[in-house]
Formats: C-alpha cells, structure tokens, sequence
C-alpha cells in the first residue's frame, strides 16, 4: 500500500506538450498515495501557455488551488484572474462550465488540480466544436485500462440504428 502522504518537490514531473500553445509539466498524485475516487495531478504551466484546451466535464467536477504565480482562468464566456492562495470550483456540466487555466503572465504557474473520477465521462470542447467519450477509466487515469474512447464532431453522428439493417 502507497504512503498516503507525498510531498510535492519529492514528484515526478513528465512534459506535457502540443502545439505551440499547449505545455506543462505534470505530476499525477492520486495513485501516489492511494487515492481511489479523487485525482490530483501538480500542474506547472510556463509563460503564455495552457496544460489543455478549453473543455466541459459532464461527469466530473474539478477543484484548482493556485499555489504560485498568476494566470487567468476562461469560465463559460468569461475570464477570471487568478493568483497565488486562489482556490477555484469547476462544476461538472454542459458547455456553460467550459473551463481553462492559461498563463497569461511572464513567471511559471503553478496549481493543484483536484477532481473526481466518475466514469464514463463526456466532455465538451466548444473551441474546436468536439466532444470525447471516455470508459472504463475516468480522465487523467493513466492507472486503469480505457475500455473505449471516441473524439469527434456531431455531424460524425450516425444514428442508433446507423449499420444494423
């Protein structure tokens, strides 16, 4: 059985990249001291980038406490400054709870990433106009075999009834 505790400078950041715009160094905490049914993962976000797209969870309901540094955080159709101390609630729901951190300042930024882990989950991500299903393993769970996952578009949509005749 893991330690339940784990100090965040003794972690194993891994680089998270794509693109020009997404980057991070990431450290996954909940497998590290046995936690089941919360994730936690240490995000660290260079300057003028963001870890992920702007993205909605139905599932899943997501905390960030802001341990350094400043950024801006895009919820629904506005934006939030964040600091240093901040501590943000992130709903599960449609895509009124889009949500993205990016760090629009010129120092590293660095949160906790809190969140449950239900699944199967479906996220929206309105910038691009897709969406993802995930089974089998809640997002971030890089632990437990993903059964099924599907990226696409709703004119991808085929109907129930698509390829049984």
């Amino acid at each position: 059985m893991p330690s339940p505790i784990v100090n965040l400078s003794d972690v194993t950041l891994t680089d998270h990249t794509h693109g020009e715009y997404f980057e991070a160094k990431l450290a996954s905490l909940g497998p590290l001291i046995g936690a089941r049914q919360l994730g936690a993962r240490l995000c660290i976000i260079p300057p003028g980038k963001a870890a992920w797209p702007f993205h909605a969870h139905v599932a899943n309901e997501e905390m960030v406490v802001v341990l350094a540094g400043c950024g801006s955080l895009r919820l629904g159709e506005h934006r939030h400054p964040l600091k240093a101390g901040d501590v943000v609630s992130l709903a599960a729901g449609g895509i009124e709870t889009a949500h993205q951190i990016v760090n629009d300042s010129d120092a590293e930024l660095r949160y906790l990433a809190l969140s449950t882990m239900h699944h199967p989950e479906v996220a929206f991500y309105p910038d691009s106009g897709k969406f993802g299903v995930l089974a089998g393993a809640a997002p971030g769970d890089k632990h437990q075999p993903r059964l099924f996952e599907f990226f696409g578009h709703a004119e991808d949509h085929k109907g129930y009834w698509h390829g049984e005749d």
